[in-house]
C-alpha cells in the first residue's frame, strides 16, 4: 500500500548513456527505413547520401533543443507545452495541431508500407484493414499494445544488417561505377526535398529528451545519448540507402514499393524475403500501434484544453482510453490511405513534423542563460533547417499542408477572439 509519509518518489535514475541511446534508436528504427529511400531517391538521385546527412544534422539540432526544453518543462505534451509557455498559447496550439496533422499522415504512410511488403498491388485494402485492426486493439487499453514495440529494435536491426550483408556479398557494392559517379547535381530543391522526406525516418529521436528523470547525470547523459543514437542511426541509413541505390540502381529504387525485398532478390538471396517481410511487418505494426496511441492522446489532451471539440476527450468507462479520439484518428487515417499514396503521405508527414520542430527550436531560443540554454547553433540551425526542408518538399504538399495548418490557426483565432469581459 502506498503511504504519504514523504515526498512521492520519482522514477529511478538507472539508465546509462548507452541505455538512453538504445531507446532513442529503437524509436527511430521503425517503418521509415523500409520505405523512405525510394521516394527520396527520386529527388536526390545519386546524391541520396548527402540528403541523409542533412536530415540527420537537422534532427540533431532539434533533439538538442528539445532536450533542454524538456528539462525546463518536464510535463507531458512536448512542443505543445514548450510553445505555449515560451511563445504564447496560440503557438502551443499550432505545435499540437502540426503534430496531429503530421503524425496522422505518418500513420497512413506506415500502413501503406506494411501493406506493400505483405501484399503488393493490394496496398489500399490491406492498409485499411490494418488500421482498423490496430485501432481496435488500442481501444482495449494501452497494455495490449506494447509487446510488438518491445521487440522492434532487435527485429529491425537484425534485418537491416542482413540486407546490407546480402548486398555486400552480391558484389554490386564494389562496382560503384555502375551508379555513373554522383551524377548531375539535382538542384538544391531536389536534395533538400529528399532530406525533408528522409526526416520522416528519423522521427522518434526526441524520445531521448523525455528521459531526464530516468538517466544518471541527465545534463551530460542526454546530449551524449542523442549524439550516439543519431550518429549510429545516420551511419546505418547511409549504409542502407547507398547500398539500395547501388544494388537496385536509381530507376528501380524510385519505382520500388518494397525496396528491401527487391534488394535481397537482386543480390541473389531470395530465401531472405520472408524474413525481410516479417521484420517490416513487425516494425510497421509496432510503429503504427504507438502512433495511433500517441496521436489520439494528443487529440484528447487538446480537446480537454478546449482547443478541439471536448467530446473527443471523453474516456471509455471500462478501458479508460479516449475512444472517441481513437476512432476519429483512425477514421482520418483510413481516408488518407484511400486518397493518397505512400510518397505523398511521407512528404505530408514530414511537413507537419518539421513545422512542429520549428516551433520547438523557436521556443528554445527563448530560454534564458540561467535556464541551461543550448548553444545557439542548435536552435538557430534547427529552426532554419526545419523551415528550409519543409518548404523544399513537393509544392502540392507544401500548399496543402500550409492550408491545413492555416485552417487550424484560423479556428483557434475564432474560438479565442471573444474579448474578455
Amino acid at each position: 500500500m502506498a503511504t504519504s509519509s514523504g515526498p512521492q518518489a520519482g522514477p529511478a535514475r538507472v539508465l546509462s548513456t548507452v541505455d538512453a541511446a538504445a531507446i532513442g534508436a529503437a524509436a527511430m528504427l521503425g517503418a521509415g527505413v523500409f520505405s523512405v529511400f525510394a521516394p527520396a531517391a527520386l529527388g536526390a538521385g545519386a546524391w541520396l547520401p548527402v540528403a541523409i546527412v542533412i536530415a540527420g544534422a537537422v534532427a540533431y539540432c532539434n533533439a538538442i533543443s528539445s532536450a533542454r526544453l524538456a528539462a525546463r518543462h518536464p510535463e507531458n505534451g512536448g512542443t505543445y507545452v514548450y510553445g505555449r509557455e515560451r511563445l504564447g498559447e496560440m503557438w502551443g496550439y499550432l505545435a499540437g495541431w502540426a503534430f496531429v496533422v503530421g503524425k496522422v499522415a505518418s500513420c497512413a504512410a506506415i500502413a501503406l508500407t506494411l501493406a506493400a511488403y505483405v501484399l503488393p498491388g493490394w496496398e489500399t485494402p490491406v492498409a485499411v484493414a490494418v488500421v482498423v485492426m490496430l485501432a481496435a486493439l488500442n481501444l482495449r487499453g494501452v497494455y495490449r499494445s506494447t509487446l510488438v514495440i518491445k521487440i522492434l529494435l532487435v527485429a529491425v536491426l537484425a534485418v537491416l544488417v542482413t540486407v546490407f550483408v546480402a548486398m555486400v556479398l552480391s558484389g554490386r557494392l564494389a562496382a560503384v561505377a555502375e551508379v555513373d559517379g554522383m551524377g548531375p547535381w539535382p538542384g538544391s530543391f531536389g536534395v533538400l526535398g529528399s532530406a525533408g522526406m528522409i526526416f520522416f525516418a528519423f522521427a522518434g529521436y526526441a524520445r531521448i529528451a523525455t528521459l531526464g528523470g530516468e538517466v544518471r547525470d541527465p545534463r551530460t547523459t542526454i546530449p551524449r545519448a542523442i549524439t550516439l543514437a543519431l550518429v549510429g542511426v545516420s551511419l546505418l541509413y547511409l549504409a542502407i540507402g547507398t547500398g539500395l541505390l547501388i544494388v537496385l540502381g536509381r530507376e528501380r529504387l524510385t519505382t520500388s514499393t518494397a525496396p528491401m525485398v527487391d534488394a535481397v532478390r537482386v543480390a541473389g538471396f531470395p530465401m531472405l524475403v520472408p524474413f525481410v517481410v516479417a521484420a517490416a511487418v513487425l516494425a510497421c505494426a509496432g510503429a503504427l500501434l504507438s502512433l495511433l496511441l500517441g496521436v489520439s492522446r494528443t487529440v484528447a489532451a487538446m480537446a480537454s484544453d478546449g482547443h478541439l471539440p471536448r467530446r473527443l476527450g471523453i474516456a471509455h468507462t471500462r478501458f479508460g482510453v479516449p475512444y472517441r479520439a481513437e476512432i476519429a484518428v483512425a477514421a482520418v487515417v483510413v481516408v488518407l490511405v484511400v486518397v493518397g499514396d505512400l510518397a505523398e503521405m511521407i512528404a505530408f508527414s514530414a511537413f507537419g513534423v518539421l513545422v512542429y520542430y520549428a516551433i520547438a527550436n523557436a521556443s528554445a531560443l527563448r530560454l534564458g542563460p540561467h535556464e541551461d540554454r543550448p548553444p545557439l547553433i542548435a536552435p538557430v540551425g534547427g529552426l532554419a533547417g526545419c523551415v528550409v526542408l519543409a518548404t523544399s518538399l513537393p509544392l502540392p504538399v507544401v500548399a496543402i499542408g500550409t492550408a491545413v495548418l492555416g485552417a487550424g490557426a484560423g479556428a483557434w483565432w475564432l474560438l479565442h477572439r471573444t474579448p474578455s469581459s
